[in-house]
């Protein structure tokens, strides 16, 4: 059927289960899913996955598309947030520190190819257009489909689709113009056309196919977890959505009234992604260009983490900021100066000296500068306390995926090390907790918690004086369920001293 439509095609599937219809929609489609996926994640096996993914869903919701869809958009959105799901998924590998970096100039030259920098922002840019005109964008230059046949698709005449495609287009530049990527619009639809849809692995589509016809029925655990994740993440998109449009009737009914003064004016980057959800993703710090920056935030969930010697963090407080310059914790840094309220978004993101760009930005931001001094210290100091404890198991599989993360009824690791368990604990106790140990295996456990704490234990207390979760109630569950015992000393220990730059 190489001359049918994509939709004839889906409804030839959805009706009388045609594979041949169906791998006929994954050969025409598959290397631009494939293509937005690595652009996410930077790496061909979970894009592979993620490809796969998505021609599941795509299968499963075969009868429930519209006749008019434009199936190039939709499989965009649906990759879009398919790869998202993979990011914030407990799937996520622990990046380890990259150690050689090619150059050290904080910004391109002037003749670089926007392709590198294009890639991180464009399938963000697109998701911030209308449905229309992404669909109009992606017909014209990710399919390179000529004006007559985009025109034909978006069922209106060839100036209209002219049009569109032109204010599309406008809309593009000013998103990367706005986050530092000044193309002109020659230059980025030249860009798209050229880079937007790369090949896939040969052999992908005949896997695919084969495990969409069967809707996922043969996938493995980890299939299955991101198909549900990325349904669940399709499934909000589109709540959202009915409430934007509902908003809208209201407005233009006049049963509300808005001015434009009581929208907050805050641009968002890509990099600041983790501030909406609390999750971090070292593939997306990894994409972004070079940049050092400390933004004013708006997001209440916090974010932190690194790539090689590159950081980011969003919601985090002055302090957390100047901590993370300095590559210590909170909960080991001495203020001796003021900061400032509030929160803030950081990134530094050069190809090499981060932490000391980024402390330079603190000082230029902040007015403060640290240093390292052992100084008497409070701490934590975690021993065994019941040896053998059956909560507290060795990691039998060393290649599983490293794992570590707070979830609302307690901690949950996976191939993890005690110490790294202790900076957890660190940042639950705001002061600082040492590994005494000895013990040097890796670890599985789940230590269930019951938060004696207000809603919204996982967001940091803004006065960073006192810890949100009941210590006593941790030591006792550390104790009882993994036999690990969290004491009280003092002891000489390094920590971070902030003064007023001079």
């Amino acid at each position: 059927m190489p001359d049918a439509s994509d939709m004839e095609l889906l409804r030839e599937y959805a009706q009388h289960g045609s594979e041949a219809a169906f791998a006929g929609l994954v050969q025409r489609h598959i290397a631009l899913v494939y293509s937005v996926a690595l652009r996410h994640v930077g790496d061909a096996a979970p894009a592979e996955e993620i490809t796969q993914v998505v021609f599941i869903i795509l299968a499963r919701k075969a009868a429930q598309l519209r006749p008019g869809t434009i199936l190039e958009g939709w499989l965009h959105g649906t990759a879009r947030l398919t790869a998202l799901s993979f990011l914030r998924g407990e799937r996520r590998r622990h990046f380890r520190e990259q150690e050689a970096y090619m150059q050290s100039t904080e910004q391109a030259p002037d003749d670089e190819s926007p392709s590198p920098r294009l890639a991180p922002l464009l399938d963000e840019a697109l998701a911030h257009l209308g449905a229309r005109d992404r669909e109009a964008v992606m017909l014209r230059f990710f399919k390179a489909q000529s004006m007559r046949e985009v025109a034909a698709a978006l069922q209106v005449n060839e100036p209209a689709a002219q049009r569109r495609i032109l204010r599309a287009v406008e809309k593009l530049r000013k998103f990367f113009s706005q986050r530092g990527v000044g193309l002109s619009a020659a230059v980025l639809t030249a860009a798209m056309a050229a880079n937007s849809v790369q090949a896939a692995p040969a052999a992908l589509a005949q896997a695919v196919t084969a495990a969409a016809i069967t809707q996922g029925a043969t996938a493995g655990v980890s299939t299955l977890t991101l198909i549900n994740g990325a349904l669940k993440i399709m499934a909000w998109t589109k709540i959202k959505t009915s409430i934007v449009i509902s908003v809208g009737l209201l407005l233009a009914a006049g049963t509300t009234t808005l001015t434009v003064r009581e929208i907050p004016a805050f641009k968002t980057y890509p990099w600041q992604a983790g501030g909406r959800e609390g999750w971090f993703s070292g593939l997306l710090l990894n994409q972004q260009p070079p940049q050092v920056r400390i933004l004013s935030s708006t997001f209440t969930n916090l974010a932190e983490g690194t790539f090689g010697d590159k950081i980011m963090g969003t919601g985090i407080p002055a302090e957390g900021v100047v901590a993370a310059a300095y590559r210590k914790t909170s909960a080991r840094t001495i203020l001796s100066a003021k900061l400032p309220a509030g929160r803030y978004d950081y990134i530094a993101s050069l190809t090499n000296g981060n932490p000391e760009a980024l402390q330079r930005e603190v000082r230029r931001k902040f007015g403060v500068v640290g240093k390292t001094a052992n100084r008497p210290t409070d701490v934590l100091i975690l021993t065994v306390g019941q040896p053998e404890a059956p909560g507290l198991k060795r990691t039998l599989d060393l290649r599983s995926d490293d794992k570590l993360a707070m979830q609302r009824d307690g901690l949950r690791a996976q191939n993890k090390l005690l110490s790294e368990v202790c900076e957890q604990l660190e940042g639950l106790a705001n002061m600082p907790v040492l590994d005494r140990t000895g013990l040097t295996n890796r670890y599985d456990f789940y230590l269930h918690l019951d938060w004696e704490v207000t809603p919204g234990w996982w967001k940091l207390d803004p006065n960073l004086k006192k810890p949100l979760v009941n210590m006593d109630h941790v030591k006792a569950a550390l104790l009882d369920q993994l036999g690990l015992e969290l004491a009280p000393t003092n002891l000489p220990l390094e920590m971070l001293e902030v003064d007023e730059a001079k």
